[in-house]
């Protein structure tokens, strides 16, 4: 059994869960396009709640379990994911939930201090970096094209 959090700890822990979640990628395209209905925002805040709630409970948690719960949700929203994040999420949340404990809340204060433009927790190399790429290329060449036509 584990130990009560703190006043301060949970704090800490609910501050860091939600940091943690609303960085997630894939979570915020599930929200934002609405996947799981036009609900999708209030059952993202729920389940921050709820795995706060689990989270702080005395009996014993593991790892699969909140990658269990993780996985439970993005399939409320109608998302599939199979690119790691969840397991990445899950493990970012035991960590912080084991220092919190503990007193420690340096990953939360590392999350606060971390631009969040810099995190991304739902990454595929090559598809859309190239596409994106390619596509930002086209358009400033077509506008160096367009500046040359100007100056002539």
């Amino acid at each position: 059994m584990n130990p009560a959090p703190t006043a301060e700890a949970a704090a800490q822990l609910q501050e860091g869960i939600n940091l943690v979640l609303s960085r997630w990628t894939a979570l915020r395209m599930a929200v934002e396009n609405e996947w799981g209905g036009r609900t999708s925002a209030q059952k993202s805040q729920q389940f921050s709640r709820d795995i706060f709630h689990r989270l702080t409970q005395s009996k014993e948690l593991y790892i699969h379990e909140v990658n269990n719960m993780l996985e439970e949700f993005m399939l409320s929203l109608n998302t599939e994911i199979e690119d790691g994040s969840i397991e990445e999420i899950a493990e970012k949340m035991m960590v912080m939930r084991e220092e919190c404990l503990q007193g420690n809340y340096d990953s939360v204060t590392t999350l606060k201090k971390t631009n969040v433009t810099s995190l991304s927790y739902c990454r595929q190399p090559g598809i859309n970096d190239e596409n994106d790429s390619s596509d930002d290329d086209d358009d400033d060449d077509d506008d160096d094209d367009d500046d040359m036509a100007g100056e002539n």
